[in-house]
């Protein structure tokens, strides 16, 4: 249940579902057995919903990678189901109990500590999600929160609290639900108990949804839009590795180009990996293409820097980049990406452990970048008549201003800035909001997911990209090598799908996006989370912290526990 609430299928509701169902199948078990069995569901998630992993075209290392990634993934709910039973019940917790006899005890506690207890459970979900977003480079891969990226009116809530205050409130609300459902099993003759388990977390969520309603009914006041023609090539990435087979995939997405910049778009995006090497006749022909449509344009390419190491002799860095030209054809900017890929763009180890390389043949490892790096686009935004914006509805042009219709005259242009990020950098939070500057109009993301075939990858991370949107406040632009080529409004809306909702969204193509932006004349007001960071997920590690040291610590012994 809790793999298929993320894409695919991802049906939202069974995630308010999953983490209780798991919890209270270890009720009254040891705490051996606690742990075995949050380890199992674990395991059972993380193999459903990262079976793209096998996609990886390089059998052995797929196979490896996908069980040692899930295997590591389940020590955390693991460790969550262990801690909740343990926190509960310090005395009882080593006694192994019928499951009905300990429902029994369960409810000899008084209403208070059964719902403080639920609200202990989630912010120990949250912690240990702060802790494998961060720990061995961190894999910040669908939050429990991000199962919700659908359900807008909740997930407003992550501009104050990022996506971890979606995760804490599922996390709760199953968690008190099937304390409700046990009670009105236990006791069937108290008709409105079952209500008081969920008083405290109800009032919350309809908090929650109604600041998120109110939200949505703001207007965004955009006088401004930047037209981008987004090109998703679809090259496998057997492909890519391939040098022999450069020049065709060159000149398949030089002729989507061409396609592209016919409805003459302000800006020209390429995906990551989309440029084979910078050859003097590829550098020719883009320059030749910039030049003839007077077109911004970036593309995502490797880059190079010759470096002398501690000895003095020479050799070179590389990194995963992404380059900005102007409509001169001239070079302008570059960002580096700055969270690599482990066993992807670089193995760890591979020093000492040299087999790696046989095992996992990436070509070699890249070296990351220093930071966010602005890309200003001069004098490229078109802005319109205010009088076009009448009857627009938050966050989307007018159907005329959208279109270009006679009420939507262009008055003047001003200068765009983006910030881009590279593959799964859009999946991290705290990197999307280092690169979500004060000044930025929208975030970028350029990625290459024809390392999973046609799988569930591209729609997960999209899924996770709509929470960088709704936590800076931003519009972010996605451009990939085999979907999601889409756009993500300000308020976590995903617009125009390349290829829709099908198998379409893999196939190569192109699509052109009206993206609105804020008015010159206004400042981006900055989300609470882009203010503060991750304040409340550090506050839930505090919380858990804290519930440990004062039940974990202290008298008694924890063996019989363990």
């Amino acid at each position: 249940m809790l793999a298929a609430s993320f894409p695919k299928p991802g049906v939202a509701g069974l995630a308010w579902i999953a983490p209780s169902l798991i919890l209270f199948a270890a009720m009254g078990q040891p705490g051996k057995q606690c742990f075995r069995i949050g380890y199992v569901a674990g395991l059972a998630h993380y193999l459903a919903s990262l079976y793209w992993l096998l996609f990886i075209p390089f059998p052995a290392g797929a196979i490896v990678g996908w069980l040692a990634l899930s295997a590591y993934l389940a020590l955390y709910p693991a460790t969550w189901v262990w801690l909740c039973w343990r926190l509960f019940s310090r005395k009882k917790f080593g006694r192994e109990q019928s499951w009905w006899s300990a429902v029994g005890e369960f409810f000899t506690t008084n209403w208070w500590q059964r719902a403080l207890w639920a609200l202990l459970c989630a912010a120990l979900w949250v912690a240990l999600e702060m802790i494998v977003g961060r720990f061995l480079s961190g894999f910040p891969w669908n939050f429990l929160g991000v199962s919700q990226y659908r359900v807008l009116p909740l997930i407003q809530m992550a501009s104050v609290t990022g996506v971890y205050g979606v995760s804490f409130l599922v996390v709760w609300f199953s968690v008190s639900l099937i304390i409700a459902l046990l009670r009105v099993i236990r006791q069937p003759g108290r008709r409105w108990g079952w209500l008081l388990e969920l008083r405290l977390v109800l009032i919350v969520l309809i908090g929650a949804m109604i600041f998120g309603l109110s939200r949505l009914l703001v207007p965004v006041d955009t006088d401004r839009q930047l037209i981008v023609a987004l090109v998703q090539p679809s090259i496998r990435q057997e492909v890519i590795w391939s040098h022999a087979k450069d020049a065709d995939r060159f000149n398949k997405i030089i002729e989507l180009s061409k396609l592209a910049i016919a409805v003459k778009p302000d800006l020209l995006i390429w995906p990551e990996s989309s440029m084979p090497n910078f050859t003097e006749d590829n550098s020719r022909a883009i320059t030749n293409l910039i030049v003839a449509h007077k077109v911004w344009m970036i593309l995502g390419a490797d880059d190079a820097e010759r470096r002398a190491d501690a000895t003095g002799r020479e050799d070179h860095e590389y990194f995963n980049a992404a380059f900005l030209f102007n409509p001169e054809g001239k070079y302008v900017a570059t960002y580096r990406k700055q969270h690599l890929v482990v066993f992807g763009e670089y193995l760890p180890f591979a020093r000492w452990l040299p087999f790696l390389r046989k095992l996992i043949p990436i070509p070699g490892d890249f070296t990351p970048g220093d930071g966010p790096v602005p890309f200003e686009l001069d004098a490229v935004a078109t802005v319109y008549d205010r009088r076009a914006l009448d009857g627009d509805v938050p966050g989307r042009r007018s159907q005329t201003a959208a279109t270009g219709g006679e009420r939507s005259k262009p008055t003047a242009t001003t200068a765009v800035k983006l910030s881009v990020l590279i593959c799964f950098e859009d999946v991290i939070p705290g990197l999307a909001r280092q690169s979500a500057g004060d000044e930025i109009d929208f975030l970028l993301n350029l990625t290459n997911d024809g390392w999973f075939g046609e799988s569930a990858a591209q729609w997960q991370q999209a899924a996770n990209a709509v929470f960088r949107a709704v936590e800076n406040g931003l519009p972010l632009v996605r451009c990939t090598n085999n979907g999601l080529t889409c756009w993500i409004d300000s308020r976590g809306a995903i617009r125009e799908i390349l290829g829709g909702e099908g198998k379409a969204v893999y196939a190569p193509g192109f699509m052109t996006a009206k993206i609105p932006l804020l008015a010159k004349r206004q400042m981006r007001e900055t989300t609470f989370y882009h203010r503060h960071g991750d304040w409340f997920g550090w506050g839930c590690v505090a919380l858990s912290a804290l519930a440990c040291v004062i039940h974990l610590g202290g008298r008694g012994s924890t063996r019989a526990a363990i």
